[in-house]
């Protein structure tokens, strides 16, 4: 009756540490479901606001990073393919927070790629007025690679082709905004 009981509070143990805790990214500055603030808004394009990257930080990264890269997407913008309004890759391993308006202030190595308002850098959210409010997709991504074979021209599709073929794990923070 004891090898009962034992076998399975044993296969009990091996369950739980079976399963590590997940990749995941938080932010003092924005949160799933939840509007932006005119902080994270464009600057230009008929928009006004502080075109400032939220502050972002990521734990439980899987076995085998060795790079990280953040994108923020718009997947409504009326474009046909959505909308790079960020793209950051090459950071280095060790790194699992980003401050607010990190912009040139990146780890050493760490390249920004071209946003589709056509320049690198943080390019805030900026819907067109009278959309419903858009989706925006703040991930990070832990990849493979130390470095991915790309410069600060790198379109957001590009670098999205490349994170998706790279990509180990990746969290996700949906926020929204309308105007």
């Amino acid at each position: 009756m004891k090898i009962r009981l034992i076998l399975p509070a044993l296969s009990m143990a091996v369950t739980f540490t079976a399963y590590a805790a997940d990749f995941s990214l938080t932010s003092r500055d924005i949160a799933d479901n939840r509007p932006l603030t005119s902080r994270e808004v464009f600057q230009g394009f008929g928009c006004e606001g502080g075109n400032t990257s939220p502050e972002l930080s990521w734990i439980n990264a899987p076995a085998g990073t060795k790079s990280f890269a953040i994108t923020v997407y718009d997947p409504d913008a009326p474009t046909g393919s959505g909308w790079w309004h960020w793209t950051v890759f090459n950071l280095p391993a060790s790194t699992n927070h980003l401050p607010r308006g990190v912009g040139a202030n990146l780890p050493v190595g760490a390249v920004q790629g071209r946003t589709d308002y056509g320049q690198p850098g943080f390019g805030g959210v900026c819907p067109p007025v009278g959309d419903k409010p858009h989706r925006y997709q703040f991930t990070v991504w832990a990849l493979k690679v130390d470095k991915l074979p790309l410069d600060n021209q790198a379109s957001g599709a590009l670098v999205g082709y490349m994170l998706n073929a790279n990509a180990l794990a990746k969290a996700t923070i949906t926020s929204t905004y309308g105007r």
